[in-house]
């Protein structure tokens, strides 16, 4: 164990160092132009696309290529080229399932900068969040003040949804069963809203978020963006859907949050469908708990109260807000999906 300790303790000297090599190589746009080339590429003929000085490209490549998110294969009698993986398919940044955005808004230096106050949030005296110990103001104020980190965090949103949505339509469709009219509260630009509509076109979308947010939404067939805040009053529809909205607040504002939602949906049919993460209580989970846990850190350092919470905890929220019943149901994704009822 002390010899495994003595490996694995250089994974957190040096932990930082697989993010940033990933997104220096982002910045590069060293998946898209291998990508565009449409075959392995031999180091010279990538730096040469890139301009970039071939021996520090190397450097970089070699570093990937050991994490397996690029690969070496032979491109003819006496060289090698670099082409994709799964793992880097996902950096192409105009791919399907990219998840570019994501890692640079996590990766940039807004969102770096609380981690250092992470330690004095967890002390009695904690009653700053580390983002705004930071930035000077909290999540929000600082995003709505900075349209450019506004698009930062929507396309990561909207990148998030692109991957978690179809994992909801293919592992639950039935929760959409009946639904006519679906308001998505904090959609964002939208995107999780269209593809739910695309997959069941029965279904009028209203796309409800913050005045700044939906007034740089794209328009989509099917779907209305309304402006507005959440924790005044919610638009009318068969059922409200809320997709890593909840777990940026605290219990007392998700409770806020839920009975808003209540209010929108009939008494009799009505129903909201939650797509956030379910902690196990014994932190054991599926492959994807550790994600779940490092997302709950990520809420502490960014956000003013937020937290993921475990199948109890979402008992809580949802009892105190008035829903009499609720399910969990799985999916293959960070989240999972759950059903309450009035």
């Amino acid at each position: 164990m002390e010899s495994g300790a003595e490996v694995d303790i250089w994974n957190y000297v040096f932990g930082y160092t697989k993010m940033a090599v990933v997104k220096c190589a982002i910045e590069l746009g060293v998946a898209d132009v291998i990508e565009n080339h449409g075959s392995p590429m031999t180091l010279s003929d990538l730096a040469a696309v890139l301009r970039c000085e071939p021996s520090r490209l190397h450097r970089i490549m070699r570093f990937l290529v050991h994490y397996q998110v690029f690969k070496q294969e032979p491109t003819g009698q006496h060289s090698m080229g670099f082409s994709l993986t799964p793992l880097s398919r996902l950096l192409v940044k105009h791919g399907e399932n990219t998840m570019a955005p994501f890692i640079l808004l996590e990766s940039s230096p807004i969102m770096l900068g609380p981690w250092h106050s992470l330690s004095a949030r967890v002390l009695e005296s904690g009653n700053i969040s580390p983002f705004e110990a930071a930035n000077g103001m909290d999540l929000w104020s600082y995003t709505e003040a900075n349209p450019g980190h506004s698009k930062l965090l929507n396309d990561a949103m909207a990148c998030a949804a692109r991957l978690a949505t179809p994992a909801i339509i293919e592992g639950c469709p039935e929760v959409f069963d009946g639904v006519e009219s679906l308001v998505d509260v904090g959609g964002g630009n939208g995107t999780a809203l269209s593809l739910l509509v695309k997959q069941f076109p029965r279904i009028r979308g209203i796309n409800f978020d913050l005045p700044h947010v939906v007034a740089a939404a794209p328009k989509f067939e099917g779907i209305e963006n309304v402006g507005g805040d959440m924790f005044v009053s919610i638009p009318h529809a068969n059922a409200v859907f809320l997709q890593w909205t909840l777990h940026d607040w605290d219990d007392e504002e998700c409770i806020r949050i839920l009975k808003k939602c209540r209010e929108a949906i009939p008494e009799d049919k009505g129903k909201v469908i939650i797509a956030d993460a379910v902690l196990e209580e014994d932190n054991k989970g599926n492959e994807l708990e550790f994600a779940r846990l490092m997302l709950d850190m990520v809420m502490m350092a960014h956000t003013n109260k937020g937290r993921e919470r475990t199948r109890k905890e979402w008992d809580y929220v949802l009892r105190e807000s008035g829903f009499t019943r609720f399910n969990v149901k799985s999916i293959q994704a960070v989240k999972s999906v759950i059903e309450a009822y009035p």
